[in-house]
């Protein structure tokens, strides 16, 4: 049990303080399943994106004829699209956020 000293000027904490190996695979685990769920929705956007080209060439060769169908896969992937950039934005604006705090 690590115990911290006594001051007038920050009072001890109230639980047992862990040794900081210990909380690192917590961190580790935690950002390995980000990755994987960031990396799952790109491939998702990218599939979109492939399925709406293929649908425009297949419109283009005349081998569709439901344009409403080519639209809607071309609307859907350029929403996915968009709310990706937003996401993107968010993250990097929180990261200028984060860099700019003085501790």
């Amino acid at each position: 049990m690590l115990l911290t000293p006594v001051s007038l000027l920050m009072p001890a904490p109230l639980q047992e303080t862990r040794p900081v190996s210990s909380q690192t695979g917590g961190t580790d685990a935690v950002a390995q399943s980000f990755g994987n769920l960031l990396q799952q929705k790109l491939d998702e956007l990218n599939n979109l994106q492939q399925q709406a080209d293929a649908l425009t060439q297949e419109y283009f060769a005349g081998k569709v004829e439901d344009v409403h169908q080519v639209m809607l896969a071309l609307e859907e992937a350029n929403l996915s699209l968009q709310l990706a950039m937003q996401v993107r934005n968010k993250a990097v604006e929180a990261y200028q956020e984060i860099s700019r705090m003085q501790i």
